[in-house]
């Protein structure tokens, strides 16, 4: 198969598609790799070492689309890729599609087949390509929740671990998945008073065994979440409904309750966001204010630590992207019933059914004989 590697132009996103380690196994498969010249420069990766690795340099993005069978990236395609995806190619990336009314109707229209690395499933259950940028994600929330607490950028002015004599800020972890957990920890590790909550008994019961003694555990409902906020100093939102769009658990009535300077950071803008109050952000112009309370959510917190993330996505990915490239989407897709979960759109039907209900469209079993 002839696998293209295109450079990212999604706002600030420096991460790449695979490394030019993923890339000599796609070639030691019998595979060619044509990679965008300067693809990898923003996660470290010189077009040299592509090279070496046995991928072939294409000089533009137009290029790269035009020659590939199936197309290997990090974020959904944007407008002025739209017409470069061609008719039956395959698009293996992160889509969210039902965030994205505009993108899901451009790879309909397109015809190609897109496989969304959010809602591949794991053979032992979970998204397992899901969750390698969800660690990342989770901790840099914490991160960036802890800069924009400082009076400079506009927050509070308080050190999340606090000092002796002076109590640690409050952290409230909304949802207790892969993000909520790296959160809690990294909030925790910190110093901070973290709490997390969520909607299942067993979840909450797992982690109040294993996190840290400055984590409690919440079960997650308007109420409780409200009696926390006029003491919380960083809100971090880590809900996820896989494909489908995430519920409001904070909503724009709720701000008034938080004290101004406050911090809210939306990991789940992906997927629409699960704060009321949220739109997404960039990298370049990260946060807004409402009702006083500093917003970050930017739909791509990975993309900051572009290395670290490449490298750790490339791990998850590539097995799956030599499944496809060595035997073709569909007998890929046969073999692997999680690696089918992960087909949306095939040929302009919606495959996907919690796409197709987010935006009132057709829903298309996908059918692989």
């Amino acid at each position: 198969m002839i696998i293209g590697i295109p450079k990212e132009i999604k706002n600030n996103e420096n991460r790449v598609g695979m490394t030019p380690s993923g890339v000599n196994e796609l070639v030691k498969h019998g595979h060619s790799v044509y990679v965008q010249q300067s693809a990898g420069e923003g996660s470290g990766f010189a077009d040299e070492e592509y090279i070496k690795a046995g991928a072939e340099i294409l000089p533009d993005i137009e290029s790269t689309y035009a020659i590939a069978g199936m197309i290997v990236k990090v974020k959904e395609p944007i407008e002025p890729e739209y017409k470069l995806v061609k008719r039956g190619q395959v698009i293996f990336t992160y889509f969210h599609f039902a965030s994205d009314r505009e993108l899901t109707e451009a790879m309909i229209a397109s015809g190609a087949t897109c496989i969304a690395y959010e809602t591949v499933k794991g053979s032992q259950g979970g998204l397992p390509l899901l969750i390698p940028m969800s660690e990342v994600a989770g901790r840099m929330s914490v991160q960036e929740g802890c800069r924009f607490l400082e009076k400079p950028q506009g927050g509070r002015g308080v050190l999340l671990g606090g000092v002796p004599g002076v109590k640690p800020a409050k952290v409230l972890v909304l949802g207790g998945g892969v993000v909520g957990r790296n959160a809690a920890l990294m909030a925790a590790g910190l110093g901070a008073d973290v709490t997390i909550t969520d909607i299942s008994l067993p979840t909450l019961r797992h982690l109040s065994e294993v996190m840290p003694k400055n984590v409690k555990t919440l079960f997650s409902s308007r109420h409780n979440i409200e009696q926390e906020l006029p003491t919380t100093d960083l809100v971090i939102g880590s809900v996820l409904i896989p494909g489908a769009k995430t519920p409001k658990l904070l909503t724009a009535d709720m701000l008034p309750l938080m004290r101004k300077g406050s911090v809210v950071v939306d990991v789940a803008i992906d997927q629409g966001g699960c704060f009321e109050t949220s739109h997404a952000t960039t990298h370049s112009d990260p946060v807004y204010e409402v009702e006083g309370i500093i917003h970050y959510a930017v739909a791509n917190i990975p993309g900051a630590v572009p290395y670290t993330s490449t490298m750790a996505l490339t791990n998850a990915t590539l097995p799956y992207a030599l499944r496809l490239a060595d035997m073709g989407w569909r007998e890929a897709c046969k073999a692997d019933k999680g690696l089918a979960e992960g087909v949306n759109i095939v040929d302009g039907a919606i495959t996907f059914k919690a796409v197709a209900e987010a935006w009132g469209m057709e829903y298309t079993p996908l059918e692989l004989d």
